[in-house]
Parts: structure tokens; C-alpha cells; sequence
């Protein structure tokens, strides 16, 4: 008597699977006239002076840190008691609008305002006891030296004002190549009073430039383009006199940075 086992059950069926997956393909291929590695696009945005899309987008954003003298060399015992601090990266989502200019069938200018919701996580670690308080070890005479850490955590709403140059390769069959870059004005929504209770306080604009890359893919009415985009932070946001006294003389200078994935529909 023969087995039932599911594997031996594929195996004398292999070939009806096989013509089955291959009518399941042409129908969907039918239903995109040549498919998508045809030239099926249709909606002539390519030609258009002016045209228009959306997109969504993941990011992990994080801090950049500058350290202070005062932390290198600390005068201060606030100052003396911390070990580090250590920006993360999180992560976040953005959403927004694309304003596109044709200048070249490969040159083009895109406006994209947005609306990103982001969150800064940073690790402040502190010597536990204070590093001048540490009673010797009773075998070796050393000092027992703990590390206690506090994560602090700021949350922000940003609108961002993108305006990128975009040099995308030549059209083949249904895909280009395309880089991106150029500078973006952001400003948060809720007011500095709100942002001096912050644990970290930081001004409510800055100026960024920004670089990345991506694919653009032709469907039959609508085009998809992932994307990677590199974002960096110019100004120095930082705001000592409003930060915890516990460590804000330990920075020097705060920067954003962070990576994101666009999802772009035209």
C-alpha cells in the first residue's frame, strides 16, 4: 500500500502544480496587457512638465553628539559623574506630497513637503557610586566602579520642506535608475515652551541636506518608486541652559541625522 504522506502526494503531482502556477501567471500578466517588463505605462507623467504623486516613508533617526571639553577634562561633580552618552537610533514613519518639474527627460526638481513623527532615544550612563566616592576593593586596593544608566527619551512632530534635484538614467523597458539629493527647511509643531520640559532640549528648526537613491518601476497607470535617502542636520539644536544641569555641560553640539525609506506613487 502506498504512503499518503504529503510530500509523496506533491511529488506525483508536481506537474499539474506546475501547469496550474503557470496559467495563474499568464492570467495575472493578461489582466497588465505585457506585463509589468513591458511598456505598459500609460499615464504619460514622464512627458508632463508638471505632475504630481505621494508617498510613505519609514525612517530611524537618531542624535548626533558632540562631547564638550567640560566632559573630556570635568571641573564640574555633575560633570565628573558621567561615563557617556549614547545617541540610538529609532525608529519612526513620515507622509507627504511630491511636486514634480521637469526640466530634462532625466533632470527633474521635486518639492516634497512631509509630515514626520520621530523619537530620540539617548543613553546617559553615570558612574554608580560618583567616581571621586569609590571605596577601594578589599582584595586589590582598586576602586568598585558601577554604571548606571538612564535612557531618555524626546518625541517630535516635524513638518520638513524638501527641494531635491533628481538625474534619473535612461528609461529601460519598465525601470530607471534615478539619484537624488539637494537640502530640506524642517520645523517642529509644538512651541519651545513645550520643548524646554524635554529631558534633551533642542530649537524647533533646522536646515538639512539630503542624498540618496532609487528605482523607478512603470506600471499601467501609476509608477512605484522605493527609495533610500540619506538626511543630515547643519544646525546645532542644542540648548544648554534648558537641559538637565545633571549632564548638560557634558554636550556640546546636537545634529539630526537619520535614514529613510520612501515609497513614492506618481
Amino acid at each position: 500500500m502506498q504512503t499518503t504522506h504529503f510530500w509523496y502526494q506533491f511529488h506525483l503531482r508536481r506537474t499539474k502544480i506546475g501547469l496550474l502556477g503557470l496559467l495563474i501567471f499568464g492570467w495575472i500578466n493578461a489582466g497588465n496587457a505585457q506585463g509589468l517588463f513591458g511598456l505598459t505605462s500609460t499615464s504619460g507623467s514622464d512627458d508632463r512638465t508638471l505632475s504630481y504623486g505621494f508617498f510613505l516613508a519609514g525612517h530611524t533617526a537618531t542624535y548626533q553628539i558632540r562631547y564638550a571639553d567640560a566632559f573630556l577634562a570635568p571641573t564640574s561633580p555633575a560633570t565628573a559623574e558621567v561615563q557617556s552618552i549614547f545617541p540610538k537610533y529609532t525608529p519612526g514613519f513620515s507622509l507627504g506630497f511630491m511636486g514634480i518639474l521637469r526640466f530634462h527627460d532625466q533632470m527633474n526638481l521635486l518639492f516634497t513637503p512631509k509630515i514626520g513623527f520621530y523619537e530620540y532615544r539617548v543613553d546617559v550612563n553615570y558612574f554608580n557610586p560618583p567616581l571621586g566616592n569609590l571605596p577601594p576593593d578589599n582584595t586589590t586596593g582598586e576602586s568598585n566602579l558601577g554604571i548606571r544608566t538612564e535612557e531618555l527619551v524626546t518625541e517630535a512632530t516635524m513638518v520638513e520642506l524638501p527641494l531635491l534635484f533628481k538625474y534619473r538614467s535612461q528609461r529601460f523597458n519598465n525601470t530607471r535608475m534615478y539619484f537624488i539629493g539637494g537640502g530640506s527647511y524642517q520645523f517642529r509643531t509644538k512651541s519651545q515652551d513645550e520643548a524646554n520640559l524635554d529631558p534633551i532640549v533642542t530649537t524647533g528648526q533646522d536646515f538639512t541636506i539630503e542624498a540618496g537613491m532609487g528605482f523607478e518601476i512603470y506600471f499601467r497607470f501609476f509608477k512605484f518608486a522605493p527609495e533610500i535617502r540619506f538626511s543630515h542636520g547643519l544646525n546645532n539644536l542644542y540648548v544648554v541652559e534648558k537641559t538637565d544641569p545633571a549632564f548638560a555641560s557634558a554636550i556640546e553640539s546636537i545634529r539630526r541625522k537619520s535614514v529613510t525609506i520612501y515609497l513614492n506613487f506618481q
